[in-house]
């Protein structure tokens, strides 16, 4: 049997926290500041914990964790 591979583009997008989930940046933040509201730009700040849907596809890209 081959080794599993992990996907590269999501080793460098999500980590896994200690408890399983899976962690990744915020999204909406590449360009269009000017358009959005201040509140949003804050809110979107740092890393948020995925619901549970996406993170269930996005562990089978990283099968080693």
């Amino acid at each position: 049997m081959p080794k599993m591979k992990t996907k590269s583009g999501a080793k460098k997008r999500f980590k896994l926290t200690a408890s399983g989930k899976v962690k990744a940046s915020q999204a909406g933040k590449r360009h269009g500041m000017v358009k959005r509201t201040k509140s949003f730009i804050r809110n979107a700040r740092g890393t948020t914990v995925l619901c549970d849907a996406d993170a269930k596809i996005v562990k089978q890209f990283l099968p080693n964790g």
